[in-house]
């Protein structure tokens, strides 16, 4: 299995600390962010991984190389302007094909800006569907969450009718080239294909209850801090 690393934000929210550095690379417990995703990958045997990156991403590049100083392979997806979550994935879909069996197998997504335990996470090797998402409890910056899971571990839009608890998306997936039929190159959000998989009870998921922070602001960077730090 593939993975794809999304590290192509701008990281407006934290400013001053992106005015000359891009997000993945700033630091947490001694080394950037993107680098404990790597790790922990690696330590799933996860070893081909694709990162798409746009502002600075020059800077990702020189940090990280080829990969082989942390186990692994990188290859790297450019974006001239930044093609949001979905139109980057997109154009990465040819490195991320790149060598399967099958042409629809599913590769793991990591949002570069979140951070998880990644100790606590099951990875299935197939999914039914086209997605598989892992929810979490809703954080304090989004109290009504988007999304309600299912006993049959299905994952539908809290606006679908489906009576239950809700929660947010954890920013980890495991996505098929499937999702993306009919998508046409450019910039264009994740979500609404998402959601499309969702109301067509293709989307599968499982509720993570490990420690998770979406590292989107100054304080929540200090967040992880304290943690590896505790």
């Amino acid at each position: 299995m593939k993975a794809m690393i999304l590290a192509a934000g701008l990281g407006s929210r934290m400013r001053p600390l992106t005015d000359n550095c891009p997000k993945p690379l700033l630091p947490v417990a001694g080394k950037p962010l993107i680098v404990h995703h790597i790790e922990k990958l690696v330590a799933l045997g996860i070893t081909d991984i694709v990162i798409n990156h746009a502002y600075l991403g020059f800077m990702i590049e020189e940090a990280l190389g080829d990969g082989s100083q942390f186990g692994c392979r990188i290859v790297y997806s450019a974006e001239g302007d930044a093609l949001e979550t979905g139109g980057g994935i997109l154009k990465a879909l040819p490195l991320l094909k790149a060598g399967e069996a099958n042409n629809n197998s599913p590769f793991l997504l990591v949002n570069g800006d979140v951070w998880i335990d990644w100790d606590k996470l099951a990875i299935p090797t197939e999914i039914t569907g086209l997605c598989h998402l892992w929810l979490v409890e809703n954080p304090l910056h989004n109290p009504q969450g988007d999304f309600v899971l299912t006993p049959l571990q299905d994952v539908v839009d809290k606006n679908a009718g489906k009576e239950g608890e809700t929660y947010t998306f954890s920013g980890i997936s495991l996505l098929t080239p499937a999702l993306f039929e009919g998508s046409y190159e450019g910039a264009f959000p994740l979500a609404p294909l998402l959601r499309t998989a969702m109301a067509s009870g293709k989307a599968s998921g499982d509720l993570y209850k490990g420690d998770w922070i979406d590292v989107g602001t100054p304080e929540r960077l200090q967040q992880v801090e304290d943690l590896l730090s505790a």
